[in-house]
């Protein structure tokens, strides 16, 4: 006989009455299976949770011989019940025993029972225990029963994963959060970390499960969804986002869920089973989850990204806010793990409790990894399904040295880690005691060493790393973290007071560089097919002179009777240095008219990173007071590849020959034309990489503070002149790369790298 219309709420009220009682777990799980067999006119119930080693224990039973209970199990696999945790779906059979898969255990008394359904119990789309019914007559068991099984099994599984069914030490709420796991990403701010696992975007535990009022949940349901979907179509308008790119696109696969009408259907049905919004929301994540982690297709199981983060947002909404982490109590020791965020999300964190940062997505190259370099954090990206894997609370080790994230290590990693940070600490202090120590070669060569900044606390990285000077400060990040564009006076205050904190030592401040994949949230611009290419940096300060010449006028205010030396990135033509050095000589001689104090030195540079210029050293140079190498950009468009590309960015080194001549093409033009040269990007900071520019010419490199040390004791076991002999005869070779070779060189002359 199948159940009543009102018999899955009943059902689920009395389960609430029971779980509420304050007798022990086994006991409730007893008055469960009796609730579950009379609701659903059963003669037997029964339920099998997972143990550690992947086995299915029966945990209580109504019917079976109670003697079977904690006595019965079934390996991995085994038998009907190990068949449906194994494929995490329902099954159901009217003549269970005639099935292949049937395993017939005597202790239990089931061989007079035909008709056999059971559903899974499932946590996260996986499978923690599995919820059976049996009747001795062979029956087909009504679409309403197993929906009011499944939605049982869910409730039971949110009473375990939350505590309030502590059942035993050897049954697991998810097999997975008992392993150790690791996961490789891309190293994209140096260091080891030991720390607890903090979710950027926090999951919501559900621990009100059945509704009081089932209307009453629906209409908090469908605003919820309405507030989702105009969020969402809210991002997705955006400036900062109007452009195609990998996180535009998980937007994208949010509003398609968001407004699919499947989706929706599915949580009104679970809805009307008498759950709440929330517990709604977690049924259909689990069931969803489920069916997709068991499919061969790589796009669907890459979705399943989608549907976790969908549903937290949701139930965040759900519980009255949308906010991150960094609102509440940080552990002392947090890694932070995120799908993605920017940079000035990371700042709203208590810098003092992070160690760490895992990002799902993100490159080196990304302006979030920029900052957490200056926090000095241990940071990966490109670190995939970790979101999946991880708990708030977990253990965690972030290896940024290997690219790798140690979750729930072993006493065995967290002891070779522990002494991994020793040693660093150690290496440390040898670069510490390098401080004061001039960067000159073993032949004579005296190199500049230089940090890049972009924001007010990385300044004290100037005493801390002994580095010569800031040769790029990145002005666009202030912009950045900024809710609104910063007025003349602000802009002033900030460059002032990185001037003062410099002291004596050169700062170049970099003209305002957005565009492309440097966003301003509150600067609409229109959609481009190739932002990296289109309008962007010096194009957009020349199309926009009134946003150049506010900060040009700031900077020009800010140096009064200093040195000051402005950088103009994206230079594609000399015309382009031309146009802005007219701007900028205009707002001098404004300075002048109003009788303000100017600065006491102005210098105009160049940035060399559109290769385009390489044809054009001989006009542009004699028109600049100095040149930079933004070596980030001009190897992207040399090798036409996108570097926030992971699919494309590891398709060629940076010690690729072609590259390093035309590097040494503008070590030769400068040299010519008696120009200082510097270079900033990334490759500055690798002390390989550092080996190569040296031995190419260069004097004078800036990088990540924390790269100071390391560079600085490459220098010092180096000598430039052999290795520009070496250069010589590796630059004529037909390999891709020659990063082999110049290790193999650096080992064979000694040189710390």
């Amino acid at each position: 006989m199948p159940i009543s219309v009102g018999a899955p709420r009943l059902l689920l009220r009395r389960l609430r009455e029971v779980m509420a009682e304050r007798e022990s777990a086994q006991v409730r799980l007893d008055k469960v299976v009796v609730l579950i067999a009379s609701n659903m006119v059963a003669e037997v119930c029964s339920l099998y949770l997972r143990r550690r080693d992947s086995s299915l224990e029966l945990f209580a039973t109504e019917g079976l011989n109670r003697e079977a209970v904690h006595a019965t199990h079934l390996k991995r696999g085994e038998g009907l019940v190990g068949l449906i945790a194994e494929q995490a779906e329902p099954m159901q059979f009217a003549d269970a025993q005639t099935h292949p898969a049937f395993s017939y255990r005597p202790e239990t008394g089931e061989e007079v029972y035909h008709s056999f359904l059971g559903v899974p119990i499932l946590r996260g789309g996986h499978t923690i225990g599995v919820l059976t019914v049996q009747n001795r007559t062979q029956r087909h068991y009504s679409d309403e029963e197993v929906e009011a099984l499944q939605t049982t099994a869910m409730v039971i599984a949110e009473m375990i994963a939350s505590g309030g069914l502590i059942v035993s030490d050897e049954a697991t709420q998810d097999a997975r959060r008992d392993l150790s796991a690791r996961f490789t990403g891309v190293a994209i701010s140096e260091g080891v970390a030991l720390g607890h696992v903090v979710l950027h975007e926090p999951r919501i535990v559900v621990t009100k499960l059945i509704a009081e009022d089932v209307e009453l949940e629906r209409r908090r349901l469908a605003q919820a969804i309405e507030d989702l979907t105009g969020m969402i179509d809210g991002m997705l308008g955006r400036g900062d986002l109007e452009r195609a790119g990998e996180h535009r696109e998980v937007l994208e696969a949010f509003r398609m869920f968001a407004h699919d009408r499947g989706w929706r259907r599915r949580l009104d049905e679970a809805l009307l089973t008498g759950l709440t919004a929330e517990a709604a929301v977690q049924r259909v994540r689990n069931d969803t989850r489920a069916r997709m982690l068991r499919q061969t297709d790589p796009y669907a199981r890459e979705r399943l990204h989608d549907i976790d983060d969908l549903s937290n947002r949701l139930l965040r909404l759900l519980a009255g806010g949308a906010g991150t982490a960094a609102a509440g109590n940080l552990p002392q020791d947090a890694i932070l793990v995120a799908r993605t965020m920017g940079p000035a999300e990371l700042l709203d964190y208590d810098r003092q409790r992070l160690r760490g940062l895992v990002l799902e997505e993100g490159g080196s190259a990304s302006h979030v990894a920029i900052v957490a370099r200056a926090l000095g954090l241990a940071a990966i990206g490109q670190a995939k399904g970790v979101l999946e894997a991880v708990e708030a609370g977990d253990a965690a080790i972030v290896d940024a040295e290997g690219g790798e994230l140690h979750v729930r290590p072993t006493p065995e990693v967290v002891a070779a880690y522990a002494d991994k940070v020793r040693f660093r600490a150690r290496r440390q202090a040898q670069y510490a005691a390098l401080r004061s120590v001039p960067p000159v070669t073993l032949d004579g060569a005296r190199v500049s060493l230089n940090i890049n900044a972009g924001l007010l606390f990385d300044l004290p990285h100037l005493d801390q790393s002994g580095a010569d000077g800031i040769g790029l400060f990145r002005t666009e990040l202030q912009f950045m973290i900024a809710s609104t564009f910063p007025r003349l006076e602000q802009q002033t205050r900030i460059y002032k007071a990185i001037l003062d904190a410099a002291g004596d030592r050169p700062v170049v401040f970099r003209s305002l560089d957005v565009g492309g994949d440097k966003v301003l949230p509150y600067f609409r611009v229109s959609k481009e097919e190739n932002p990296a290419l289109g309008w962007r940096a010096i194009r957009m300060a020349l199309d926009r002179p009134a946003l150049f010449r506010t900060q040009i006028r700031a900077l020009l205010r800010a140096a009064q009777g200093r040195e000051l030396r402005i950088m103009l990135p994206m230079i594609g033509d000399v015309a382009e240095l031309a146009a802005a050095r007219a701007l900028i000589d205009r707002e001098l001689l404004i300075l002048k008219r109003h009788g303000r104090p100017e600065p006491k030195r102005l210098l105009i540079g160049a940035m060399i990173e559109v290769p385009a210029l390489l044809w054009q050293l001989d006009l542009v140079l004699p028109l600049a007071d100095f040149a930079s190498v933004g070596s980030n950009d001009l190897m992207q468009f040399l090798f036409a590849t996108d570097r926030g590309n992971m699919l494309v960015a590891d398709r060629f080194d940076t010690l690729n020959p072609a590259g390093l001549m035309a590097l040494r093409t503008i070590v030769e033009a400068a040299g010519r034309h008696k120009v200082p040269l510097n270079l900033c990007g990334e490759m500055a900071g690798k002390p390989l990489e550092a080996m190569a520019l040296i031995g190419l010419g260069f004097r004078s490199i800036s990088m990540a503070p924390a790269s100071v040390g390391p560079v600085k004791a490459m220098i010092l076991s180096l000598d430039a002149g052999d290795l520009w002999t070496r250069l010589e005869e590796l630059l004529a070779c037909k390999a891709t790369s020659v990063r082999d070779e110049l290790k193999s060189y650096a080992a064979e002359k000694g040189v710390q790298i």
